[in-house]
């Protein structure tokens, strides 16, 4: 079956009503879902006692801690007003470090480290240097390293910013999401205009060579006109990076997004017109779309690594990391190595008493198969590239065509509709279909139930 283009297709506001289901994030597969226990310490042991050393690795460490709580966050993460559980946090943080050390079969080479949580510039100036001497002694950081940490604009010191800047930080992404103060009251985040231009111009100042701006769509009373006076203000600081994520509401999951008024969220069609209207304009800006929701100047190495080919997504987002093995450390961080994914203990509690135990706290994960690995491919270049050669994919993975029948026959809809375009070689996300491209890339889960109700909605 070869379609290329129906001229014919219909409005988007017929494909919202029909394919505005579920549909997973895939910044991994196979996905968290599909996460047991089956997988645990010694797993993990045996997975890392067989990496080759000389290996290059990376490192996503968890700060789980804010000042607030952000009624749309889905991370893993809660408000303090104490220093004390940060400061004994950070003690088992080193215990774990050492006990991940301790496991792997050499001194491994590392080109980036993100921080990520909540939010890490919670840590003192101590604690932070005590972190990153602690990284530096138990691997070879590269001179060159990338280092990324997530940052509250709210809470965030001029002391903090000389520190991390002492210790290589490279790049900081700033939560901004709207700017309103009708959603910022709806979703309990206030804060100003000025505050992230100050933070931004501090940390360039500090030698922080590229600024992220973390946005939001489809929060409380969020409209398009909001969405783009937001726009309209942090464009003024020309940041390197912007992401724009759509607001996941499961709060079957986050019971605090129970607090978010239902009533007053944006419908699907409110949803795909924010998200269209502020592409457009960061386009029109000079911005490099990529992917799903990130956008890029053109020099930046990410948009850089869009045009050729080499943009990789894992938990972190979008990313040009290459390197096959990541190390998480804290509550909840996630990892990746050839054999297949870990997380530790999600609750902090259990994470703290099974360092302090001498484990490595490891909850669950899934062993990744040769079949995963197949399908892991062309899910994440449709993701990165919105097109993938089929073909050739099977060749990399010594597979055939017909293996895929059943995802192909799935496609019908999607390339009557115009979203996507099949040659029988090569598959084609078209632009009208990105807003579905998580959809598209569903038909070659084989783990996805049809039904499923864990993921957030694909529009």
């Amino acid at each position: 079956m070869t379609v290329l283009y129906n001229p014919h297709a219909p409005a988007d506001a017929h494909l919202i009503a029909k394919y505005d289901g579920r549909a997973p994030r895939y910044t991994s597969y196979p996905t968290a879902v599909q996460f047991t226990a089956d997988v645990d310490e010694a797993t993990y042991r045996g997975w890392l006692a067989a990496l080759p050393p000389g290996d290059p690795v990376s490192v996503y460490m968890h700060i789980p801690f804010c000042t607030r709580l952000c009624w749309y966050c889905g991370c893993n993460t809660r408000a303090v007003t104490r220093h004390e559980p940060i400061r004994d946090y950070v003690a088992l943080l080193m215990t774990e470090l050492s006990l991940l050390e301790q496991a792997l079969p050499a001194r491994m080479a590392v080109g980036d480290i993100h921080l990520g949580g909540g939010s890490p510039n919670m840590l003192s100036v101590e604690e932070l240097d005590l972190i990153f001497a602690g990284l530096r002694s138990a691997f070879a950081v590269a001179p060159d390293a990338e280092i990324a940490a997530e940052l509250d604009p709210a809470v965030l010191s001029g002391d903090w910013i000389a520190a991390a800047a002492r210790n290589g930080l490279s790049r900081a992404s700033l939560g901004v999401q709207n700017l309103a103060p009708e959603v910022q009251k709806a979703v309990n985040r206030q804060e100003r205009f000025e505050e992230i231009a100050d933070c931004v111009e501090a940390l360039r100042a500090a030698g922080v060579a590229s600024i992220n701006l973390d946005l939001m769509y489809g929060l409380p009373h969020q409209t398009t006109r909001n969405t783009l006076t937001t726009l309209d203000a942090v464009l003024t600081l020309r940041p390197e990076r912007l992401a724009l994520f759509g607001y996941a509401h499961v709060p079957w999951m986050k019971a605090h997004q129970q607090l978010i008024d239902e009533a007053a969220l944006p419908g699907p069609a409110e949803r795909l017109e924010q998200s269209q209207a502020a592409a457009e304009r960061l386009k029109a800006e000079g911005y490099v779309q990529i992917g799903l929701d990130h956008f890029a100047l053109p020099d930046d190495a990410l948009a850089k690594a869009a045009t050729h080919g080499g943009l990789h997504r894992n938990f972190q987002g979008y990313t040009t990391d290459l390197a096959g093995t990541l190390l998480g450390l804290g509550a909840s961080a996630i990892g990746t190595t050839p054999g297949g994914y870990v997380q530790n203990v999600t609750q902090e509690l259990g994470w703290r008493h099974a360092v302090a135990d001498g484990k490595l706290p490891i909850a669950r994960g899934v062993v990744v198969n040769a079949e995963d690995r197949f399908r892991a491919d062309i899910i994440e270049r449709l993701m990165c590239d919105f097109a993938v050669d089929l073909v050739a994919a099977c060749a990399r993975h010594g597979r055939d065509l017909s293996e895929l029948e059943d995802s192909i026959s799935r496609l019908h809809d999607f390339l009557q509709d115009g979203l996507a375009t099949w040659d029988g070689c090569r598959l084609t996300v078209t632009p009208r279909g990105r807003m579905l491209v998580r959809s598209i890339c569903a038909l070659f889960d084989a783990y996805l139930a049809p039904d499923a109700q864990r993921h957030a909605k694909a529009i």
